[in-house]
């Protein structure tokens, strides 16, 4: 339930969606995390404007607005023209407000949700996005695709209360930021390589995403943060099993909030965000098998995993230890896929290692 409107201004497009459905969602499944009280604080929606030719020279303006129950984040783009075969440059401003309760959150209903932890995270980030030409091979069954992108960003990441106030210590009187002020500064080399292989019967995924905080500045975090994603689908007569595994650890110096959080929809399902813990290393599986019922309705079973590999007590303030978190989990349960024009919708039922039973609404948008 909500409102689309196009609107063309000389050049430039304005795309506006509103979507009042998220007030009820949210209501029914998500505790309130601050006191939003504001005329507009339980609407959800998106701003988009582009102009094909901002400058003259045929640079591509892109202006992003999300705006959430409790979060926002704003992104601008511009893109510079060049060939084909060279890598694509874009300069980015981006600024985003988030809860922070995947790190500081406090796990309530038996591990199945989490509290506020009264703590957010405002980040300020601008750069330079390379993006490389993918390669692409195909043949009359097979399809490789690999890509490789390259982000220089400099950060600025503060910490803030429900109140919009600095803060620089949790709750139990504990820092939240790595300098021990109300925020931190970083500039961080970012590259993320896509490799991909599929035909008619399976397909296979690895995704590397490497991030290097460099020392241009003496107080400045210098680190090295390292993710990988590898995930294999094979068909099973009408059927199909996907396996992922997901890896990630991060050396040097580490504020909380950049601990790798465990739990949640696209972690460990049956469990609340980060509720199953968060450390400096971690490592989830997940495994899922769907059927088709008819021709847009699918059946699904499925089992997520993970730990954080017993690197709790390696964050600042041990936070997931405070909180009680085990620091690994295991999720089981059911779903339902209906494929229509606008997207996949989703629901999924998941128990959790406690008996805990939880229900998962989504929509996968086909132009995301």
């Amino acid at each position: 339930m909500g409102a689309q409107k196009s609107i063309h201004a000389g050049k430039a497009k304005i795309d506006v969606n509103v979507d009042l459905t998220h007030k009820l969602c949210g209501a029914l499944l998500v505790p309130s995390l601050r006191n939003s009280s504001g005329p507009f604080s339980q609407i959800v929606g998106r701003v988009s404007i582009k102009h094909p030719d901002i400058f003259g020279g045929s640079e591509k303006l892109d202006l992003l607005w999300d705006k959430g129950l409790q979060d926002s984040n704003v992104v601008v783009a511009i893109r510079r023209p060049r060939p084909e075969w060279l890598s694509q440059q874009s300069f980015i401003i981006q600024h985003s407000i988030t809860p922070e309760i995947a790190v500081h959150g406090m796990p309530v209903n038996r591990l199945s949700q989490m509290g506020s932890g009264g703590i957010n995270i405002s980040r300020f980030s601008t750069g330079v996005d390379l993006a490389e030409p993918p390669s692409t091979k195909w043949s009359t069954k097979t399809n490789i695709r690999f890509e490789l992108e390259a982000f220089f960003l400099i950060q600025h990441v503060s910490l803030i209360n429900d109140d919009g106030r600095p803060i620089n210590l949790d709750h139990d009187g504990f820092p939240i930021t790595c300098s021990g002020t109300s925020h931190d500064n970083m500039v961080v080399l970012k590259q993320e390589s896509q490799y991909a292989v599929a035909d008619d019967n399976k397909f296979s995924r690895l995704n590397f995403q490497i991030e290097q905080g460099l020392p241009l500045l003496s107080k400045w975090l210098i680190f090295n943060r390292f993710k990988c994603v590898a995930s294999k689908g094979v068909r099973v007569g009408p059927a199909l099993l996907v396996a992922s595994l997901t890896g990630a650890s991060i050396v040097g110096d580490m504020a909380p909030h950049q601990a790798f959080s465990i739990g949640g929809y696209g972690s460990i399902r049956g469990y609340g965000e980060g509720a199953v813990g968060s450390g400096r290393s971690c490592l989830v599986m997940n495994t899922e098998f769907t059927v088709p019922l008819s021709k847009r309705l699918e059946g699904a079973l499925f089992m997520d995993c993970g730990t954080d590999l017993g690197s709790a007590h390696l964050v600042p303030g041990y936070p997931a230890i405070r909180q009680g978190k085990p620091g690994h989990g295991v999720g089981l349960g059911y779903g339902l896929r209906l494929n229509s024009h606008l997207g996949q919708f989703r629901v999924d039922y998941a128990v959790n290692a406690l008996q805990r039973k939880t229900v998962y609404f989504g929509i996968n948008s086909l132009t995301s």
